[in-house]
């Protein structure tokens, strides 16, 4: 009862978020009846694009449907059949903006609307863009699946309206690299960076100029106006976006109060007094999404200690080692063993569905 209550209580998702699922699982002879049932999402949702759904839920179910369907690309296979019309009525808005620079503000500017578990960074870096991307879930569990899923549904959003010849210049994800890469190459084709520092896209500056021919000036205005009245449109709380700020910045070494402020276009005086009326001050903020991200790093044994510790802002590796016991018990290096173990045990199977 506890998890269920934790779940509910944090980001939630569209149900799109999910098309395909039934899909991709019953092609890969999977039964999915148990693994819905056991995060608590009703088949029947599915059928509903837009009903909401808790985003810890969904990491659990993709990362579960994998392990059980032992398809290491489980969501690329749901984001390779998406459609732009998936993300609902910000679709309209996102097929009239003039260049792939537009569409990215207006993903960033309506996230709310689209998937309040989304983060994304815009990083201009001289003759290319890093356009970084996270899955911000209040659940410490890997979420590699849910990670994929919304870096290849940005990629072939912005391929769609840009044309079939665009590409970025790489593709970049933070955990290891799967046995089979097929298709990684088959869907992005162009290099994929496992093992990076981030999760997202590098594209060159230009392109994010590329005009859209599709763009109709009065039509993006009468979009833009119907999905400001939407109520999802506001806004969340002022510590989930500090939260989702958090998540990009933390690996950059700039997860400040001041530079949360500025991203907001607050002071941060105004920030600090917003976050104490919703009881979650910036350094709790930063504290939690520590413990969220550090057990995803971790379970990328490529990732030495000291990178890790970097990742989560910490200057020296003794200081992650000393705040990661306190957390979690333990030092970080018997908990990545621990865990190993635990990944090597056999797992209970969800029943895969008879051959046809």
């Amino acid at each position: 009862m506890a998890t269920r209550k934790r779940l509910e209580a944090g980001p939630k998702v569209r149900s799109a978020a999910l098309t395909h699922y039934l899909d991709v699982a019953r092609s890969l002879g999977l039964d999915p009846q148990p693994l819905l049932r056991q995060v608590g999402i009703s088949r029947a949702v599915l059928a509903t694009p837009d009903q909401p759904v808790p985003a810890d839920a969904v990491v659990q179910l993709l990362e579960a449907s994998a392990r059980a369907s032992g398809c290491d690309t489980f969501a690329l296979r749901m984001a390779e059949q998406r459609q732009l019309s998936n993300f609902g009525v910000v679709s309209l808005l996102i097929s009239h903006q003039r260049t792939l620079r537009d569409v990215l503000q207006t993903i960033v500017q309506y996230r709310n609307v689209l998937n309040e578990s989304l983060a994304l960074f815009v990083e201009p870096a001289g003759r290319v863009t890093v356009l970084r991307e996270e899955v911000v879930a209040r659940t410490a569990a890997p979420a590699r699946q849910a990670t994929e899923l919304a870096v290849s549904v940005l990629f072939l959003s912005l391929r769609s309206l840009a044309g079939a010849d665009w590409q970025p210049q790489s593709v970049h994800f933070t955990h290891a690299a799967p046995q089979d890469a097929s298709v990684h190459r088959r869907i992005f084709r162009c290099r994929v960076v496992f093992d990076s520092d981030f999760n997202g896209l590098v594209c060159l500056t230009t392109d994010l100029d590329r005009a859209n021919p599709l763009a109709d000036a009065a039509m993006a205005d009468y979009a833009e106006r119907f999905v400001r009245a939407l109520p999802s449109a506001e806004g969340g709380s002022i510590a989930q976006e500090v939260r989702r700020i958090v998540y990009l910045l933390l690996p950059m070494g700039r997860a400040t109060i001041v530079q949360a402020a500025q991203s907001l276009g607050l002071n941060v005086r105004t920030l600090q007094r917003r976050l104490d009326e919703e009881g979650e001050p910036f350094s709790a903020l930063i504290n939690e999404v520590r413990r969220e991200l550090a057990p995803r790093y971790l379970a990328n044994t490529r990732y030495a200690l000291g990178r890790v510790a970097e990742q989560l802002g910490y200057a020296k590796p003794g200081s992650f080692t000393r705040w990661f016991a306190a957390q979690f018990g333990m030092p970080p290096i018997e908990w990545r063993v621990a865990s190993q173990q635990a990944a090597t045990r056999p797992a209970k199977k969800s029943r895969r569905l008879p051959a046809k």
